[in-house]
């Protein structure tokens, strides 16, 4: 599998040649550096490590400084591995996005959600809640409704759907479409949403 990984900018629209506006997200993609290139002898299974994103060497341990200056690769700050990837590189070079993406490919795409705190079932689980204000139910419009039995089992079951902390999580995001790649601008436009805020990190996997 191969993949790179990219910054989140936002989203824009475009028009295909039907007339047809399709709603984009930018992925900006500069060139990603192999900081590792593992295999069966050493690590016991064959992976690329790249690594995106300049950081300062005061705040990385002594250790991942030597694991960068090992490769010649200055200090990053997002590393990620693709395991059985297809490109031959070594340590130290670059992965530019066109040696990998082409417009029309399908890509996963993987990303930390929108964090939106405590949340209710309407907004967590799509609840429909009461659905009608009539009748005495002035207050059940969002509602969660029966949660359990009574006597048996007299407790909340696992798992059951409540309100609760949302978002801020590891999504995956499958088959969607890379519309344009600009190579010269380290940029991806990939149909449809992406998990994630502006700025945040996107893996693209192939």
């Amino acid at each position: 599998m191969d993949g790179i990984i990219g910054r989140k900018l936002g989203m824009t629209s475009i028009f295909d040649d039907m007339g047809n506006n399709i709603a984009c997200t930018i992925i900006e993609a500069s060139p990603n550096v192999v900081t590792q290139v593992k295999n069966e002898d050493s690590d016991g299974y064959a992976a690329l490590q790249i690594g995106y994103g300049d950081r300062t060497e005061k705040r990385l341990s002594k250790a991942m400084i030597g694991h960068f200056k090992k490769s010649g690769a200055s200090p990053k700050r997002k590393l990620v591995e693709f395991r059985d990837s297809t490109i031959d590189k070594n340590a130290g070079d670059t992965i530019a996005i066109d040696e990998i993406f082409a417009e029309g490919d399908k890509v996963n795409a993987i990303g930390v959600s929108k964090g939106k705190g405590f949340q209710g079932v309407v907004k967590r689980h799509g609840f429909h809640g009461v659905g009608d204000a009539t009748h005495g139910q002035h207050n059940r419009l969002r509602a969660p409704g029966s949660i359990g039995a009574g006597s048996t089992p007299s407790k909340v079951v696992k798992g059951m759907r409540m309100a609760g902390r949302t978002g801020g999580e590891r999504v995956k995001t499958k088959n969607l479409k890379v519309v344009k790649v600009f190579a010269e601008k380290n940029l991806l436009l990939i149909k449809g949403a992406v998990p994630g805020h502006k700025g945040s990190f996107i893996i693209i996997e192939k």
